[in-house]
Parts: C-alpha cells; sequence; structure tokens
C-alpha cells in the first residue's frame, strides 16, 4: 500500500511541469482573449515541444478523474423537458451513423491503398472514434500502434483547430464567453449539491464498467448525471473553475500524444494523418449541415455531434460553450458502441476481401 502510495506520488510529481505548461498555455490564450482559451492553449503548448521531441509525461490516473468530472457535468445537461426532442434525436441519430460508415469507408481506403499500411493498421487508424479503445484493441492485432496514436492524435489535434474558425464562419456561437468576474471563478455549488455531484462520478464510473461502456470513466458517470438531472432530482452544476481545470488537463493530454514523435521521423505519417483528418472534416461538415436541414437542430451542434472521434475533447467543447452538449454527447455515445461491436467483425470481412 505504502508503495503505491509512493508510485501515484512519484507519478503526479512527475506530471506537474506538464501541467505548469498546460496552465500557462492556458493563461496566456486566455489573456489574448483566444476561443477555447484553456484547451486549445494547453494543447498547443505541450504539442509544439513534443514534436520537438521534448518527453512531457501525462497525467495518468488523474486523467481518469479528470473523465469522470467530465462526465456529470455533462449530465447535468439533460433536463425533464427534453422528452419532446425524441424523434428529431433518432433522425439525426441515424444521419450521423450514416455518415460515420462512409467516413471509415474512406479512412481506410486512403489508409490502406494511398498511405500504404496494412490491413490491421488501416482499419484501426482509420475507425473514426474511441481512440483509447481503438488503441487498447490494436495492441491485440499486428497493427502498428506508432501509426494508429498518431493518426488518431492529428486527427483530433485538426479537429480541435478547426472548431474556432468553423463555427465563427457558422456566426451562431460566442466563442469569447468567460466568467464575469473573480466571484464567478470562485463561485462553488451546495454541499447538498457537491454530494450529488461526487455521487454521480464515483457511481457512474462502476456503472460503466458493470454495462461494460466504451470509455466507461466518461460515459457511466454522464448517463447516471443524465439520469439524476432528467428525472428533476437535482439541477448541480460544476463551478467555472472545474470545467477550465478540466480542459487544461485533457488539453495536454492530447498535446503529450505527440512525444516521442520527432517531426523528422514521422513526417510522411503526419501528412497522411493529415490529408485524412482533412477530408473527414468535410464529410462531418456536409452531414452537420444535413442533419440541420432535416431536423432544424444548429449547424453548431450537429457539426460537433459528428466530428470524427475525440468524444471527451468534443463533449467538453460542446459544454464549455453551451452548444447542446446532450445532443453531442449522446450522438458520440452512440457512434463509439456501434464502433466498438463492429470492429472485430469488420477486420475479418476485410481480411477475408483483399486476402
Amino acid at each position: 500500500m505504502l508503495l503505491s502510495k509512493r508510485t501515484r506520488f512519484d507519478a503526479l510529481r512527475a506530471f506537474l511541469p506538464t501541467l505548469l505548461l498546460g496552465l500557462l498555455g492556458g493563461s496566456l490564450a486566455y489573456w489574448a482573449g483566444l476561443p477555447l482559451p484553456w484547451l486549445l492553449g494547453a494543447m498547443l503548448a505541450t504539442t509544439l515541444p513534443s514534436l520537438a521531441g521534448m518527453q512531457l509525461r501525462g497525467p495518468g490516473s488523474a486523467r481518469k478523474a479528470v473523465l469522470a468530472v467530465i462526465g456529470v457535468m455533462l449530465g447535468s445537461a439533460f433536463s425533464p423537458d427534453m422528452a419532446g426532442d425524441a424523434a428529431s434525436w433518432m433522425i439525426s441519430l441515424g444521419m450521423m451513423l450514416l455518415a460515420t460508415s462512409v467516413m471509415w469507408a474512406f479512412s481506410f481506403w486512403f489508409a490502406h491503398r494511398v498511405a500504404g499500411y496494412s490491413v490491421e493498421t488501416s482499419l484501426y487508424a482509420g475507425i473514426p472514434g474511441g481512440v483509447s479503445a481503438v488503441t487498447a484493441m490494436a495492441m491485440e492485432s499486428g497493427a502498428d500502434l506508432r501509426i494508429v496514436g498518431l493518426t488518431h492524435a492529428t486527427r483530433i489535434l485538426i479537429l480541435l483547430l478547426s472548431i474556432p474558425p468553423l463555427l465563427d464562419v457558422l456566426g451562431h456561437v460566442e466563442l469569447g464567453m468567460r466568467p464575469a468576474d473573480s466571484a464567478s471563478w470562485l463561485w462553488l455549488p451546495s454541499p447538498l449539491d457537491i454530494a450529488w455531484l461526487l455521487g454521480s462520478g464515483v457511481a457512474g464510473i462502476g456503472l460503466g464498467r458493470l454495462l461494460r461502456l466504451p470509455n466507461a470513466f466518461l460515459f457511466g458517470p454522464a448517463l447516471l448525471s443524465a439520469a439524476l438531472h432528467l428525472t428533476g432530482l437535482t439541477h448541480a452544476v460544476v463551478p467555472p473553475s472545474v470545467l477550465a481545470i478540466a480542459q487544461v488537463i485533457i488539453g495536454v493530454s492530447v498535446g503529450i500524444r505527440f512525444g516521442g514523435t520527432p517531426l523528422t521521423a514521422v513526417a510522411f505519417n503526419l501528412w497522411m494523418a493529415t490529408l485524412q483528418a482533412a477530408v473527414l472534416l468535410l464529410i462531418a461538415v456536409a452531414a452537420a449541415w444535413s442533419i440541420h436541414v432535416v431536423t432544424g437542430y444548429s449547424m453548431a451542434a450537429a457539426l460537433l455531434a459528428n466530428m470524427p472521434g475525440g468524444a471527451p475533447e468534443l463533449s467538453l467543447v460542446a459544454l464549455s460553450l453551451g452548444i447542446d452538449p446532450a445532443f453531442v454527447t449522446s450522438h458520440h455515445l452512440l457512434r463509439i458502441t456501434a464502433l466498438m461491436l463492429l470492429m472485430p467483425l469488420m477486420l475479418r470481412a476485410f481480411r477475408r476481401l483483399l486476402a
């Protein structure tokens, strides 16, 4: 037990420079008035040193705790008056699954035929979502884990960097939203609300594991928190300061994925991943426009819901900007669940087809 505590303390101490770097990047971005400052500032502050060859330590188990916090925050976006949206949601979810299948088909073709990767590598690198689960499954196959991880990390990076200009073009979202004053940063929920939020997080993790949900630390607390808010048992929300810290840790988690991969050594893979991500982004925009026309949902919400991957990151963006986080989270949960169920079947099918 003592050794375990010491190991955790050492891991936390090793992560401290990364966290400080992320906080510095987020603070500078916030001071400069940039959109999504804590997320994008922390991400860029760690991505650039990582690409330069610097080894930065990740948050380790702290990221799991942050995922649970994000899940609780996402669940708080659900409310009892959302029942009337069920029909439109079903149509949107179906259209999202169709767009996801197009993305996956293109990604596999591009990775295998254009980039020249193996069937296993192309399949796992091309799946539009669920990077954590995909990486774990890829370890049991013959896929090149370096290419799989780099492709997903590059895609998430490009998606997050593209959000501000895309939403600015759409014109439906105020990207510069901040708490008005120091009192907003220091605000805390009541003790009862804090108990509800903590209970949702802890019990939600157990629920996610029991149901074997993809990314159980995120979607388990989100489901339980959503149930509590949908039934009206609580209206508790997470304070802005906690949301900002969550953005910083998620931002550095993206940035450090490029660690140990000097730019000169992976230039070709980065170029292929960038081209692939650009086309997937265009497909997501087309899908979002179609959903907007058919269902009437905002382009901004439909776009975040259809972006291929990065469920914690994109759901956090929706929450931070107030872009219907319940709608966005539901779409990403269904997408990842469907992809995880289909992955083994698709792998066998592609092997037979290309044999």
